[in-house]
């Protein structure tokens, strides 16, 4: 019968969890790549006002400062992540579309 020693365990509890990371970092550019073929700008945005629907959450004067420009912005990718973190959380499915993404949420 064999041991593992501590430098194995933690190499492979250290793989693992970059293994998670990756999934979820997947499922975000899946996600933003697929919110680029329904949007030219960001679903979030309101064009009248300029302001960011998902700032405007936690802030009270939510202004975009990206002016509707989704891809790469830091709001709409920390809200993606939330909601990976939160659906992987709760043991639902994971949406394989953005248009499926509503259906999860709420």
């Amino acid at each position: 019968m064999s041991r593992i020693t501590e430098d194995e365990l933690k190499k492979a509890l250290s793989t693992t969890v970059i293994e998670k990371k990756d999934a979820k970092k997947r499922w975000v550019e899946r996600m933003l790549k697929s919110a680029k073929s329904y949007h030219k700008i960001c679903p979030y945005f309101d064009k009248r006002l300029g302001n960011c629907f998902l700032r405007q959450l936690s802030e009270k004067k939510g202004r975009c400062e990206r002016e509707g420009k989704f891809d790469g912005c830091p709001v709409f990718m920390g809200f993606l992540e939330s909601t990976y973190d939160k659906l992987v959380s709760e043991g639902k499915n994971l949406p394989i579309d953005f248009m499926d993404l509503s259906l999860h949420i709420y």
